[in-house]
């Protein structure tokens, strides 16, 4: 699907949309055009990709008509451009939504006008039950992208969502955090003893979006099965390994408890219960399919090739089987997060 084709990622010079750039790059496309708002991330991801099927577009999700000329030719939409971090999102809630619902409607808009054949809309498992202005905008999204199946006509185009938790050494996880605080001494900040999260490493999410653009039948949520990790015990293994190279005892970083910001939940769900009873499992990966009865039912679905109906799917990182801190370790050091720079 992706091979020989003109792909587009908007958002593609953040963190997650420059590491599918590099990923996709991987599966022999026409063209990727990295599409994004940011002028000094776009410059500084041309100089590190310097590949001349790239093409380096500046322009914002919000303005449809920048959009329309950058769809022109388009076969593949990824589209990551959202705003992300829970507690900005939650004081500029009318951005948040300017941004993650008017211009991911955008985006649904102008793929239908522009015959584009595959719309991956990347989401969050913050939109499950959400308890934030990020999740709800991201919910919304789902919503808006699962509909686009039917609002679309006639055109071939499939739009799917992806949902995933926090992706190891992403700008948005905690790591990032906790590895700045540790290199000045502490204090290390844990917001609830209790709290844990999903996580995903940058490979699992590549091929989330790729199962997606290449499995969807249009209107699913595919979601990849992710280990759960207790975020006291990812800032315990992170202090006993990188204190020392930063030249601090461990025991002599303090743990400080903050409590849990404004729109923050202490664990993270990947499915509604509701939507447990609809979803089907591949080997690393399950799909939520669009309600087919009832009031919502203006879908049909066929299934999916290489999945099967499901009940055992675990949707709370809190009822999860939590990794060990030896299992953490080898995760963080599987990503290099363990290590630093000379």
């Amino acid at each position: 699907m992706i091979q020989g084709n003109d792909v587009l990622v908007t958002g593609g010079a953040g963190s997650v949309g420059s590491y599918l750039v590099e990923r996709l790059l991987e599966e022999d496309p026409n063209v990727v055009r990295v599409f994004d708002n940011n002028e000094a991330n776009i410059a500084s991801l041309k100089r590190s990709l310097d590949d001349e099927r790239c093409r380096f577009l500046t322009g914002d999700v919000r303005d449809k008509d920048r959009l329309s000329r950058a769809f022109n030719g388009i076969d593949i939409v990824v589209h990551t451009a959202a705003m992300k971090h829970v507690d900005i999102s939650e004081y500029n809630p009318f951005e948040a939504v300017k941004t993650n619902v008017l211009g991911l409607q955008n985006v649904v808009d102008t793929a239908i006008d522009a015959g584009v054949e595959r719309v991956v809309f990347t989401s969050s498992d913050k939109a499950v039950d959400p308890a934030n202005t990020m999740g709800t905008t991201k919910l919304l999204g789902e919503k808006l992208i699962t509909a686009g199946n039917k609002y679309k006509g006639r055109p071939g185009i499939k739009l799917a969502s992806v949902r995933f938790g926090n992706v190891i050494n992403s700008s948005q996880s905690v790591i990032p955090l906790f590895r700045e605080q540790i290199r000045d001494g502490g204090p290390v900040t844990i917001t609830d003893e209790r709290m844990t999260r999903f996580f995903l490493t940058w490979e699992q999410l590549g091929d989330l979006v790729i199962e997606a653009i290449e499995k969807t039948k249009g209107g699913e949520v595919f979601v990849h099965k992710m280990d759960a990790i207790g975020i006291e015990d990812l800032a315990e293994v992170m202090i006993e390994s990188l204190a020392p190279k930063y030249g601090h005892d461990p025991d002599e970083i303090e743990r400080k408890y903050i409590g849990k910001r404004i729109g923050e939940t202490i664990h993270e769900e990947t499915l509604t219960e509701r939507e447990a009873q609809r979803t089907l499992e591949g080997s690393s990966t399950y799909a939520v399919v669009p309600e087919t009865k009832g009031n919502n039912g203006y879908l049909t679905h066929e299934g999916i090739d290489g999945y099967s109906p499901t009940d055992s799917v675990v949707r709370s990182s809190g009822a999860a089987e939590k990794l060990t801190e030896s299992e953490i370790e080898s995760v963080l050091d599987e990503n290099d997060v363990l290590e630093v720079d000379a």
